[in-house]
């Protein structure tokens, strides 16, 4: 089995299906994974939606999607994604966390939220890779990046761990008045600038501190949960790298109504 890379993905609104260009861009990025690494043999999504402590897993015996959103047309309501569950998946996670000393609980009743299933839906239209969805029981940068290393050999048995969130969030700024290619904030531009430059360097430090380290990081991040999988995601490549340079390239970047989409694949 090739061992699988890392992802970390901008996901969108349920309305990223309306974006030809951003959907374009995640079915090329899947089809240039399942052409260079094959296509994996499961999903792991750590979504920016489910903060649940202790560390959950979803169902694996099929609960519907979780629609996690309000006020949006029916259509987003009627979209459906039925992959597979991942129960295998699911026993080797909680293997390699307990042993870790991580507790770790299953809620069955949890389907997949937009954060997986919106991407998702892109990426693997098919619907015929089974996916396991994890919460963050922290969003502290250095407790997810040890679990994200906790995580690492699951890429080995050809799991693709998919830290699912938002390069730059602040729904406070956000004006769908100005169009999905409006200018960007200043301080959006800044953050996005100063990540993607923190990830050409491997600077995994600053990433961990970035609220101290990052231009408008309080701005671009007013809470921290969009750009917490990244580090779940670090985690996971430092530790298949023997803690050594993590390979990354910024496959998709450009902004969204203002928000950077900018998303990288380790490993």
């Amino acid at each position: 089995m090739t061992t699988q890379p890392v992802l970390y993905l901008s996901h969108g609104a349920p309305p990223l299906a309306d974006d030809a260009r951003w959907t374009a861009e995640l079915a090329g990025w899947s089809g240039d994974l399942v052409a260079t690494a094959d296509k994996p043999a499961n999903v792991l999504m750590v979504s920016a939606h489910w903060e649940e402590a202790p560390l959950a897993l979803s169902s694996t015996t099929g609960a519907p999607l979780t629609y996690d959103f309000w006020g949006f047309p029916q259509k987003y309501y009627d979209v459906t994604y039925d992959a597979p569950a991942a129960p295998a998946l699911a026993a080797d996670v909680e293997k390699l966390l307990h042993s870790a000393g991580t507790p770790v609980q299953r809620d069955e009743a949890r389907g997949l939220d937009h954060g997986a299933y919106v991407p998702l839906v892109e990426m693997f239209p098919e619907a015929d890779v089974p996916v396991l969805q994890m919460s963050m029981p922290t969003l502290d940068p250095r407790e997810l990046f040890a679990i994200g290393q906790k995580l690492a050999p699951l890429r080995d048995q050809g799991t693709l761990i998919v830290g699912s969130g938002f390069t730059t969030h602040n729904l406070r700024e956000f004006d769908p008045r100005k169009g999905s290619d409006s200018t960007p904030p200043s301080w959006s531009l800044e953050f996005d600038q100063w990540a993607k430059e923190a990830m050409e360097h491997e600077d995994v430090d600053a990433l961990l501190d970035f609220l101290d380290k990052a231009p408008a990081a309080s701005v671009a991040h007013p809470r921290t949960e969009h750009f917490a999988p990244l580090f779940v995601a670090l985690g996971a490549a430092y530790a298949s790298s023997g803690k050594g340079p993590i390979e990354s390239r910024s496959v998709i970047d450009g902004f969204w109504f203002g928000l950077s989409k900018r998303s990288w694949q380790l490993g």
